[in-house]
């Protein structure tokens, strides 16, 4: 199979149904995909950017499903079950991989991301019910160990900790100093490793790879198989409010996810490929995309550094990486591909690359084609979530891109725009081009979340006897089949393609004696797609300033990325007919502003932004510019954000009594900036 072209070759995968011998569960999918070559590589992976040509590590396909074994059997003999959860909180290491697929293979795999605060892991550990945690132990640069030991009084239902040494992946003085710090810090011997101090006599720690080297490598030792019904792995959705979202998954979930996003990119993922891993491994799309999909089908991948895209000179040696590796394929956020068309390809060979994908926050469609033009780099941008399991839709490998657009839907998921009433009860089907509520449905779609009061409402009956998800997303669908995001009903700030739940901004400002209300929302920034702004209204007669409200804030979030940029405190929020506060009336006077000084900061002064709503277009802006003599400027700026614009303008020189010269027109609701 080729790929996919346009809806007709969705349809006919369809029509051939899914394959009669799909895989019960994730580790069989992966055993599968490493009888295709078991002698071809299956992970790659260095320590630092300069282990990328000469210094790195390289599994086999036959070590890679002996390493996951081997992991999986270490977990049975710690006494993990069926139903029983494995947690870890990891940057990407090969030993990351070999938790999740091996704790898969046995029992549930709970992500958990390493950059949370430990208050926020802690709750995490709790929520899941973990028995077993997987992290790092201490190591010099790294903050995981004195994060994650201060807590584990607080979690109870833990057994055993697992400590991956990432001393065990560098060489020279680097190793030499990690191990001295190593001895300070761990005590006493156990499994071939040391003790972190102050640990809770009730818990059993374990060094990893000491832990696996003598479990069978050649067949799993528990007495059950994984089924396509049971669950499989826990994933954290929403950001961290106090109440953890815990998204639950089954293996027929991520096997189905993996299956449909192998037959729409076909050939392009498969022996032979490379596909480069540079997003976290917390998160789905680098568990997924650069985990469960390549490995099934006997790709490989290549994990540069623990850090990901975040280390230091990755961004900036990476089309040497691309050139080392052959790499035909990456995966990406908006600001990964603003950042790397800053950096020159020079005489590097990235002739391999076919194409990337990018999702998570919209792409600017002026980055879209800067990039391509720059780099002859196709984008294809996609859309999934973490309750689809993954990936829903993307644009096709062999057909037309539309820029803007989110693609055509993977074979064998379903989704549908449909009009709801103010309840949310569904009414009917949109038209061809008609925004409504964007709906899932399919065996990718999840169980629900692990806290029952949080499924309420998520699920939508059409009347038609299927499970609909109600996605929170708000898009239409054109007469070829391709989606469009017009809006986001849940109101999610995407930093980075970080998920930021407002609440977690919100809840502690209400916490504070002084604040009545308070509203998060994002403010377009072209390097992070968004950052977290919160509006504040003050009780009647209280006063406070916005410098304390930051301090207060930082002793009360613990997720850093949810710190507010900006606070802004106002003598009344904007609210809607029966009081709740109007956010979009926010975040179209954020993104007036923006507009407004980036035009400034490129030489533009003097503009007047609108921000307008329009019912197909969604969010957009125009711009009276003072002179038309700004125009090339104003396109190149308004260009960089992931939303539509026009322009206006006095012809230049202005005229005495002329008129101003239309450049381009929209019409809708307005916020103006002046």
């Amino acid at each position: 199979m080729k790929g996919v072209a346009n809806i007709e070759d969705v349809r006919a995968i369809e029509a051939r149904g899914q394959h009669a011998d799909l895989p019960a569960n994730t580790y069989e999918m992966i055993r599968r995909g490493a009888a295709i070559n078991p002698s071809a590589p299956a992970l790659s992976f260095f320590a630092t950017v300069d282990d990328y040509y000469a210094n790195a590590e390289c599994w086999t396909y036959t070590e890679l499903l002996r390493d996951i074994t081997r992991t999986a059997n270490m977990f049975s003999r710690l006494g993990v079950q069926r139903g029983s959860v494995v947690a870890y909180v990891l940057p990407n290491l090969p030993e990351t991989h070999f938790v999740i697929w091996g704790a898969q293979a046995v029992g549930i795999v709970c992500a958990i991301n390493p950059l949370l605060e430990a208050a926020a892991i802690g709750e995490l550990l709790n929520a899941s019910g973990a028995t077993v945690l997987v992290t790092l132990a201490p190591f010099p640069g790294t903050d995981l160990w004195q994060k994650v030991g201060s807590i584990l009084d607080e979690v109870a239902s833990l057994k055993h900790v697992v400590l991956v040494d990432l001393a065990d992946h560098v060489t020279g003085e680097r190793r030499s100093t990690a191990l001295r710090r190593q001895r300070g810090e761990c005590p006493g011997p156990l499994d071939g490793g040391r003790v972190p101090g102050d640990m809770p006599a009730r818990i059993v720690v374990h060094d990893f790879n000491a832990a696996i080297a003598y479990e069978s490598s050649t067949a799993l030792t528990a007495g059950y198989q994984m089924s396509a019904d049971d669950l499989s792995s826990y994933f954290c959705t929403g950001g961290t409010t106090g109440l953890p979202k815990i998204a639950m998954r089954r293996h027929g979930n991520e096997v189905a996810n993996a299956w449909s996003a192998g037959q729409f990119f076909g050939d392009s993922v498969g022996p032979g490929k490379t596909m480069f891993c540079g997003l976290p491994l917390f998160h789905v799309n680098a568990a997924m995309v650069t985990g469960l999909l390549p490995f099934s089908r006997g790709a490989h991948v290549v994990l540069g550094t623990p850090q990901g895209y975040r280390a230091e000179r990755v961004v900036a040696r990476f089309w040497q990486i691309v050139e080392r590796y052959r790499v035909n394929f990456f995966s990406g956020v908006p600001t990964l591909y603003g950042s790397l068309l800053e950096v020159p390809i020079g005489g590097c060979d990235v002739s391999s690359l076919e194409y990337a994908l990018c999702g998570a926050a919209p792409m600017p469609a002026q980055l879209l084609r800067a990039f391509q033009a720059r780099t002859g780099i196709r984008i294809l941008e996609g859309y999934g979530l973490t309750e689809g399991t993954c990936i829903s839709t993307a644009n096709p490998p062999l057909g037309e891109r539309r820029a803007g657009s989110i693609g055509l839907p993977l074979p064998g998921q379903a989704m549908k725009a449909v009009i709801v009433d103010e309840t949310g009860r569904y009414l009917r089907d949109c038209h061809v081009d008609e925004p409504g509520q964007l709906v899932i449905s399919g065996p990718n779609v999840f169980s629900g979340y692990a806290r029952p009061e949080q499924n309420r409402g998520i699920w939508l009956d059409l009347g038609d006897g299927r499970r609909w998800l109600n996605t929170g997303d708000i898009g239409r669908c054109d007469a070829d089949g391709y989606f469009w995001l017009t809006g986001r009903k849940k109101e999610l700030i995407i930093r980075g393609g970080h998920n930021i739940d407002p609440a977690a901004i919100e809840e502690p400002l209400h916490r504070h004696p002084a604040v009545r209300l308070a509203a998060a929302i994002g403010r377009p920034d072209v390097h992070a797609g968004e950052l977290p702004v919160v509006y504040v209204e003050m009780k009647a007669g209280m006063r406070t300033t916005e410098a304390e409200l930051s301090e207060f804030l930082r002793r009360e979030i613990h997720e850093r990325a949810a710190l507010p940029k900006a606070i802004r405190i106002v003598d009344a929020m904007p609210l809607t007919g029966v009081g709740k506060i109007f956010k979009p009336a926010l975040r179209w006077r954020e993104m007036a502003d923006a507009l407004q000084s980036a035009l400034a900061e490129a030489g533009v002064n003097g503009a007047g932004v609108s921000v307008m709503e329009d019912a197909s277009r969604g969010v957009s802006a125009h711009v009276d510019l003072p002179s038309a003599q700004f125009e090339r400027v104003a396109r190149a700026t308004l260009g960089r954000f992931p939303f539509a614009f026009s322009l206006s303008a006095p012809p230049n020189p202005p005229r005495k009594g002329g008129s101003a010269a239309a450049i381009d027109t929209a019409n809708g609701r307005q916020v103006k900036s002046d």
